[in-house]
Protein backbone atom coordinates (compact mmCIF):
# COMPACT_ATOMS: atom_id res chain seq x y z
CA UNK A 1 0.00 0.00 0.00
CA UNK A 2 1.08 3.50 -0.89
CA UNK A 3 1.03 6.30 1.47
CA UNK A 4 1.92 9.69 1.62
CA UNK A 5 3.60 11.42 4.81
CA UNK A 6 1.68 13.67 6.98
CA UNK A 7 2.12 15.96 9.88
CA UNK A 8 -0.44 13.37 11.06
CA UNK A 9 1.59 10.09 10.46
CA UNK A 10 1.40 7.76 6.99
CA UNK A 11 -1.70 8.16 4.89
CA UNK A 12 -3.12 5.90 1.97
CA UNK A 13 -2.41 7.41 -0.79
CA UNK A 14 -5.62 6.08 -2.34
CA UNK A 15 -7.66 8.42 0.72
CA UNK A 16 -5.97 11.40 -0.36
CA UNK A 17 -6.33 10.82 -4.31
CA UNK A 18 -10.10 10.53 -3.10
CA UNK A 19 -9.15 13.92 -1.24
CA UNK A 20 -8.46 15.72 -3.96
CA UNK A 21 -12.25 15.59 -5.44
CA UNK A 22 -14.07 16.67 -2.25
CA UNK A 23 -16.00 19.52 -2.79
CA UNK A 24 -18.25 19.67 0.48
CA UNK A 25 -17.52 18.42 4.20
CA UNK A 26 -20.81 17.71 6.33
CA UNK A 27 -19.61 17.37 9.62
CA UNK A 28 -21.60 16.14 13.24
CA UNK A 29 -21.17 18.40 16.42
CA UNK A 30 -21.19 16.56 19.73
CA UNK A 31 -17.91 14.76 19.26
CA UNK A 32 -16.35 16.18 16.39
CA UNK A 33 -16.07 19.88 16.97
CA UNK A 34 -16.45 19.52 20.63
CA UNK A 35 -15.24 16.77 23.21
CA UNK A 36 -19.04 15.33 23.15
CA UNK A 37 -19.23 16.89 26.88
CA UNK A 38 -21.94 18.75 27.71
CA UNK A 39 -21.90 21.54 30.79
CA UNK A 40 -24.69 22.61 31.98
CA UNK A 41 -24.90 25.36 34.39
CA UNK A 42 -27.11 25.96 37.62
CA UNK A 43 -29.53 28.33 35.85
CA UNK A 44 -29.86 25.41 32.66
CA UNK A 45 -27.29 27.71 30.47
CA UNK A 46 -24.91 24.80 28.30
CA UNK A 47 -21.73 25.58 27.42
CA UNK A 48 -19.43 23.72 25.17
CA UNK A 49 -15.53 24.44 24.13
CA UNK A 50 -14.50 24.16 20.59
CA UNK A 51 -10.91 24.59 19.66
CA UNK A 52 -9.81 27.60 17.84
CA UNK A 53 -7.18 25.57 15.27
CA UNK A 54 -10.43 23.30 14.50
CA UNK A 55 -11.65 26.87 13.15
CA UNK A 56 -9.27 27.98 11.34
CA UNK A 57 -9.71 24.48 9.54
CA UNK A 58 -13.14 25.07 8.83
CA UNK A 59 -12.46 28.76 7.44
CA UNK A 60 -9.26 27.49 5.63
CA UNK A 61 -11.49 24.95 3.55
CA UNK A 62 -14.09 27.81 2.96
CA UNK A 63 -11.81 30.02 1.85
CA UNK A 64 -10.08 27.59 -0.51
CA UNK A 65 -14.15 27.38 -2.26
CA UNK A 66 -14.70 24.07 0.00
CA UNK A 67 -18.32 23.55 1.33
CA UNK A 68 -18.96 23.28 4.66
CA UNK A 69 -22.12 21.66 6.48
CA UNK A 70 -23.17 20.99 10.10
CA UNK A 71 -25.59 18.05 10.65
CA UNK A 72 -26.41 17.35 14.32
CA UNK A 73 -29.14 15.69 16.41
CA UNK A 74 -29.22 18.62 18.99
CA UNK A 75 -30.12 22.41 18.53
CA UNK A 76 -28.04 24.51 20.17
CA UNK A 77 -27.63 28.53 20.06
CA UNK A 78 -24.28 27.62 20.66
CA UNK A 79 -23.24 25.47 17.48
CA UNK A 80 -25.61 28.41 15.54
CA UNK A 81 -22.95 31.35 16.87
CA UNK A 82 -19.85 29.58 16.29
CA UNK A 83 -20.88 28.16 12.93
CA UNK A 84 -21.81 31.51 11.69
CA UNK A 85 -18.44 33.05 13.25
CA UNK A 86 -16.28 30.60 11.17
CA UNK A 87 -18.92 31.47 7.64
CA UNK A 88 -20.39 28.42 7.83
CA UNK A 89 -24.28 28.79 6.09
CA UNK A 90 -25.60 24.91 5.94
CA UNK A 91 -26.37 24.52 9.65
CA UNK A 92 -28.95 21.72 10.91
CA UNK A 93 -29.70 21.29 13.93
CA UNK A 94 -32.06 19.30 15.85
CA UNK A 95 -31.86 16.41 13.15
CA UNK A 96 -33.21 13.26 13.30
CA UNK A 97 -32.23 12.09 9.41
CA UNK A 98 -28.95 12.72 8.41
CA UNK A 99 -29.22 11.38 5.08
CA UNK A 100 -31.88 12.93 4.05
CA UNK A 101 -29.99 16.34 4.52
CA UNK A 102 -27.09 14.96 2.65
CA UNK A 103 -29.45 13.95 -0.48
CA UNK A 104 -30.54 17.45 -0.19
CA UNK A 105 -27.03 19.74 -0.21
CA UNK A 106 -25.73 16.93 -2.39
CA UNK A 107 -28.58 17.91 -5.08
CA UNK A 108 -28.82 21.70 -3.89
CA UNK A 109 -25.26 21.71 -4.74
CA UNK A 110 -24.79 19.40 -7.68
CA UNK A 111 -22.82 17.22 -6.08
CA UNK A 112 -22.01 13.68 -6.03
CA UNK A 113 -21.26 11.54 -3.14
CA UNK A 114 -17.66 10.74 -4.17
CA UNK A 115 -17.36 14.93 -3.67
CA UNK A 116 -18.66 14.72 -0.11
CA UNK A 117 -16.93 13.73 3.00
CA UNK A 118 -19.16 12.54 6.30
CA UNK A 119 -17.58 13.18 9.40
CA UNK A 120 -18.82 11.77 12.66
CA UNK A 121 -17.95 10.16 15.67
CA UNK A 122 -21.30 7.87 17.10
CA UNK A 123 -24.26 5.59 15.52
CA UNK A 124 -26.54 8.44 14.61
CA UNK A 125 -23.74 9.33 12.32
CA UNK A 126 -22.84 6.16 10.41
CA UNK A 127 -25.34 6.74 7.73
CA UNK A 128 -23.81 9.99 6.37
CA UNK A 129 -20.33 8.06 6.60
CA UNK A 130 -21.82 5.52 4.43
CA UNK A 131 -23.14 7.42 1.89
CA UNK A 132 -20.71 10.08 1.70
CA UNK A 133 -17.69 8.95 -1.08
CA UNK A 134 -15.20 9.62 2.19
CA UNK A 135 -16.24 9.10 5.74
CA UNK A 136 -14.40 9.68 8.60
CA UNK A 137 -14.37 9.02 11.97
CA UNK A 138 -12.90 10.95 14.78
CA UNK A 139 -10.39 9.18 17.06
CA UNK A 140 -12.05 8.52 20.14
CA UNK A 141 -15.44 7.55 17.77
CA UNK A 142 -17.95 5.30 19.41
CA UNK A 143 -15.85 1.53 18.00
CA UNK A 144 -18.25 0.58 15.89
CA UNK A 145 -18.18 3.70 13.87
CA UNK A 146 -14.49 3.59 13.79
CA UNK A 147 -15.09 0.64 11.96
CA UNK A 148 -17.54 1.82 9.28
CA UNK A 149 -15.43 4.55 8.30
CA UNK A 150 -12.60 4.85 5.48
CA UNK A 151 -10.50 6.65 7.75
CA UNK A 152 -10.16 7.45 11.40
CA UNK A 153 -8.24 10.76 12.86
CA UNK A 154 -5.25 10.56 15.01
CA UNK A 155 -7.10 13.34 16.98
CA UNK A 156 -9.85 13.10 19.20
CA UNK A 157 -13.20 15.40 18.52
CA UNK A 158 -12.40 18.78 20.22
CA UNK A 159 -8.91 18.26 20.02
CA UNK A 160 -8.31 18.86 16.29
CA UNK A 161 -9.56 15.83 14.26
CA UNK A 162 -11.78 18.60 12.39
CA UNK A 163 -8.24 20.72 12.04
CA UNK A 164 -6.75 17.13 10.43
CA UNK A 165 -9.37 16.69 8.28
CA UNK A 166 -8.84 20.06 6.59
CA UNK A 167 -5.59 19.96 6.43
CA UNK A 168 -6.05 16.61 4.92
CA UNK A 169 -8.08 18.11 2.40
CA UNK A 170 -6.10 20.93 1.38
CA UNK A 171 -2.76 18.90 1.28
CA UNK A 172 -4.31 16.69 -1.51
CA UNK A 173 -5.33 19.21 -3.06
CA UNK A 174 -2.42 21.10 -3.03
CA UNK A 175 -3.34 24.45 -0.77
CA UNK A 176 -1.89 23.36 2.33
CA UNK A 177 0.59 25.82 2.74
CA UNK A 178 -1.59 28.81 1.08
CA UNK A 179 -3.78 29.62 3.74
CA UNK A 180 -3.48 32.47 5.55
CA UNK A 181 -5.74 34.60 8.48
CA UNK A 182 -6.27 34.75 11.66
CA UNK A 183 -8.00 32.08 14.16
CA UNK A 184 -11.00 32.14 15.74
Amino acid sequence: MATVSTWYGDVDAALIEALSAIRMVMFDVDGVFSDGRIYLGNDGEEFKAFHTRDGFGVKALIEHGIKVAVITGRSSIIVETRMRALGVHDIVQGCTDKLSVFERLAEQYQLNAAQIVGVGDDIPDVALLQRAGVGIAVQDAHPWVQQQARYVTSQRGGFGAVREISDLILLSQGALQTQGGMSV
